[in-house]
């Protein structure tokens, strides 16, 4: 969770031609699978694309991230630079100590929805109550279940040929042959 402060403003709205302003208003916002529903619902398109936002896309999943209760709408006209910039970087943290050896072995990141998501919780069993984690939490422990779940990997050649030869070389000691 992160609390971003959105600054005393003042607007002109040029639909209704009036002024509009805002108090100083502190927001909490939470990067989680849930806001990525909500969005996603809202705009038809995964958000977890390569492709960049565009302004008011931006905003609306802040919108969307928001856990605060009753905001005022208005309120988000008047997000800063400095604001939309604190929460990419929040939304770019890992929020775990969790690596990967093997980058290979990270669920591809190509096109993911949020049913997909939900999917990947199914099928591992994990408890919908993760879907209020952060997402990048999340995917973590998905990568983690996918590869905890996968058959060991082959041996190579060289692995091979070395267990062959310590289990000749036991059953010869245990036999007493010379071979």
């Amino acid at each position: 969770m992160l609390k971003i402060v959105i600054p005393a403003s003042e607007a002109f709205d040029e639909e209704k031609n009036e002024f509009i302003t805002s108090k100083a208003t502190t927001i909490q916002v939470e990067h989680s699978l849930v806001s990525l529903s909500k969005w996603e619902s809202k705009w038809h398109k995964p958000f977890l694309s390569k492709g960049e936002k565009t302004l008011e896309e931006t905003i609306d999943y802040i919108r969307c991230m928001t856990i605060t209760q009753n905001v005022d709408p208005n309120i988000y006209v008047f997000i800063t630079e400095e604001n939309i910039n604190k929460i990419k970087e929040y939304i770019d943290e890992k929020m775990t100590a969790t690596t990967f050896a093997n980058p290979k072995q990270a669920i591809n990141k190509s096109i993911i929805t949020a049913e997909i998501i939900f999917y990947w919780m199914i099928t591992f069993n994990i408890p919908f109550e993760c879907q209020k984690w952060h997402l990048n939490r999340l995917l973590t422990l998905i990568n983690v279940c996918s590869a905890k779940s996968q058959p060991p990997g082959k041996m190579s050649k060289k692995e091979i040929m070395s267990r062959n030869a310590a289990l000749n070389a036991a059953r010869r000691q245990a036999t007493g042959s010379k071979g």
